[in-house]
């Protein structure tokens, strides 16, 4: 790294050692990155990419982001989570010339601050591609366009401490950049992929509305990302999180999980393991009948305040422990969050109650009655924050796809409108296949006879679009 390049922010650079051989080892895990670098390394198919990237800024991450690198992207990075920071994978990075402005429990203002950094070019110029998880991102470009061009209303009527921080940066940036600096973001955007069912809901609704700026790849709903990252990837590391967290016993205890999609299965799977008795609550009859015949008890939230030991929420969705829920609740229960925004849990109302913090990402919290709950990561997602998140395996398959959208939003640009896609199939298995070798999977091939006789090629795809996995 040259010693004039300070373009970053991380805790501490002298970390970026430590960061950097556990990089090495990641590498290792991550065989589909690391094909995607040489097949695509010489021809460089995103030299002239600007991605601002916000991600979780992990040992993981780095290794994408070293990927996109490696093909041609200049790239600036932040974390799309205050917890989610490893802080010598974000040194690594930094240490390496690429600007990176994330560290672990970084406060609201800053994160937004960071955020608006990924649209700065150290050049005076702004980003063609984004990468997002969550859509964080992505919304404050579209915010910002939006009270650029007039209608200014939204951003006296926060209704939460993040749109307030959100709202402020917003106003002060129409304040601070040249009149139409939002503008020339969004119309020099070609595309952004996205990572996460969260995100990916938001991109679905402003495609529905008609705000859609710019094309999007739903990467969440590769199967290689939803069906691995989202299942195998929470049924590991969710319970390390709790683990380092808590301490605690898991085997028999109860334990409660909200939502029974790839990432409540996922969840309820690593808790049975651990041998926890697993309950679980659904909106959905068909998610409902899935997770009874897989065993577990399907009930409300409100039946299980009283009963379970450990809470974990996994919906997508705002409220679901309530106050009253948390009141309700064993002395000491766990309460934690495996979505993607705090909102599953009712934060902002346990802000009046003691609090006292047992160590960096655990609270306890004390009703008048003398009753205690332990929170994790405030809420914020328990596996990055009170843990390292998904391994580095998993994550090859979701990073894998991450890179391919990049490449196909960048250098198709014109065949694509302002819509959501996903990923074909073709590629989908390549994904899949790139990585089986590294767990000594032996794969059965198809004899034309036999790829006749269903209808496809013997080289694949092997199943039609509408198929579920």
């Amino acid at each position: 790294m040259s010693s004039k390049f300070t373009d970053y922010i991380v805790k501490d650079l002298s970390l970026a050692e430590w960061g950097r051989k556990e990089i090495a080892i990641a590498e290792t895990e991550m065989p589909g990155l690391m094909a995607t670098r040489e097949e695509y390394g010489t021809s460089k198919p995103l030299k002239g990419a600007r991605i601002a990237g916000s991600l979780h800024m992990t040992i993981q991450t780095a290794v994408l982001i070293e990927t996109l690198a490696a093909l041609g992207a200049d790239i600036r990075w932040v974390s799309c989570n205050i917890y989610s920071t490893q802080d010598h994978a974000a040194a690594a990075i930094a240490a390496a010339g690429i600007p990176v402005f994330a560290w672990k429990g970084e406060s609201l203002v800053e994160y937004w601050d960071y955020t608006r950094k990924l649209f700065e070019w150290g050049d005076g110029g702004v980003p063609n591609m984004i990468l997002d998880d969550g859509g964080d991102a992505t919304l404050f470009v579209h915010l910002g366009l939006r009270a650029e061009t007039g209608d200014t209303g939204f951003l006296d009527k926060a209704g939460s401490e993040e749109e307030e921080v959100l709202f402020a940066l917003i106003k002060k940036t129409l304040k601070e950049k040249p009149k139409g600096w939002f503008a020339t973001v969004a119309t020099n955007i070609k595309g952004v992929s996205e990572e996460t069912t969260t995100g990916v809901h938001r991109l679905y609704e402003m495609q529905k509305n008609g705000t859609l700026l710019f094309p999007a790849i739903n990467v969440n709903d590769s199967v290689t990302k939803s069906k691995f990252d989202n299942l195998y990837g929470c049924r590991e590391s969710l319970v390390d999180g709790i683990r380092r967290g808590t301490d605690v016993m898991m085997a028999g205890k109860i334990a409660m999980v909200a939502g029974f999609g790839d990432v409540g299965k996922g969840s309820a799977a690593s808790l049975r393991n651990a041998g926890c008795r697993v309950m679980v609550s659904e909106i959905d009859p068909i998610c409902a009948l899935q997770a009874a015949m897989e065993g577990y008890e399907v009930v409300t939230m409100e039946d299980a305040a009283p009963r379970a030991d450990i809470f974990v929420t996994a919906t997508g969705n705002k409220d679901i422990i309530t106050v009253d829920h948390m009141r309700a609740m064993k002395d000491r229960a766990i309460v934690c969050n495996i979505g993607h925004f705090d909102n599953e849990i009712q934060i902002a109302g346990l802000k009046n109650f003691k609090w006292n913090n047992i160590k960096p990402q655990v609270d306890e919290i004390e009703f008048p009655t003398g009753r205690r709950i332990i929170l994790l990561s405030e809420g914020r997602l328990v596996n990055l924050g009170n843990a390292m998140g998904h391994p580095s395996f998993v994550m090859s398959a979701s990073f894998t796809n991450q890179t391919l959208a990049q490449i196909e939003l960048f250098t198709n640009h014109g065949k694509y409108h302002k819509e959501v896609y996903t990923l074909p199939k073709h590629l989908d298995e390549k994904v899949a296949m790139l990585h089986l070798s590294k767990i000594g999977v032996n794969l059965t091939k198809l004899r034309p006879d036999q790829a006749a006789y269903i209808g496809v090629k013997t080289e694949g795809p092997f199943k039609p679009d509408h198929y579920r996995y």
